[in-house]
């Protein structure tokens, strides 16, 4: 993962990395398979998920 960061190339690109690499070591310690997790979050946020409801699409509220 660290190494994977060194390829970012830019600040940005490495603060972005790690704000990914979080959520998806949050995900795995929590016995949550990242990548549905993501996906599911992102296709809502996309679908108009309302921002008042945001605290339904955290890790440990998330159900597949």
């Amino acid at each position: 993962n660290r190494k994977n960061a060194l390829f970012a190339c830019h600040d940005e690109g490495a603060k972005a990395w790690g704000r990914i690499a979080s959520l998806i070591e949050t995900a795995k310690i929590n016995g949550v398979e990242p990548f549905p997790y993501l996906k599911g979050t992102l296709k809502a946020i996309a679908g108009g998920h309302p921002n008042d409801r945001l605290d339904e699409l955290l890790l440990w509220n998330y159900a597949a």
